[in-house]
């Protein structure tokens, strides 16, 4: 992959950060990177370590995460504040990734997170896959 090609792959990345609310679609995400769809997907996998769509839910569930610790929106709510278009899928996702259901998410205290900076509470709450995380922390251990 040249850098040339990087360059391009993260100038998607970002509108996805940016735009991650908004219908975004595989083609269109292609057509900023300069690449055919079949080829931004594998390219994007390749350098990023997942598919497009999973960045993109990713992006979604942290951003779910945040409104659902304010407690003043419904999971229901959230869920279309992050540009999901379906409870289900969003529920299915944020349930794989932080391994709670968003209402239980919501449901429970989060003081224990307030005191930490936010430039270091973005890391350490990023979701990954619970499964992932399982299997991480049986090596660590």
């Amino acid at each position: 992959m040249t850098p040339d090609d990087l360059t391009r792959l993260r100038r998607a990345r970002d509108q996805m950060d940016r735009d991650y609310a908004q219908p975004i679609d595989v083609p269109a995400l292609a057509r900023t990177a300069l690449m055919s769809p079949g080829h931004f997907s594998r390219s994007f996998r390749a350098a990023f370590g997942e598919t497009p769509y999973s960045y993109l839910m990713t992006r979604r569930v942290e951003r779910a995460k945040a409104l659902l610790r304010r407690g003043d929106l419904s999971v229901t709510e959230v869920c279309f504040a992050v540009g999901c278009s379906s409870l289900g899928s969003f529920s299915s996702r944020f349930t794989e990734l932080v391994g709670e259901t968003p209402s239980a998410y919501r449901a429970r205290r989060h003081d224990a997170g307030a005191t930490i900076p936010a430039c270091y509470a973005k890391i350490f709450t990023r979701p990954v896959r619970h499964q992932a995380a399982k299997d991480a922390s049986r090596h660590i251990a």
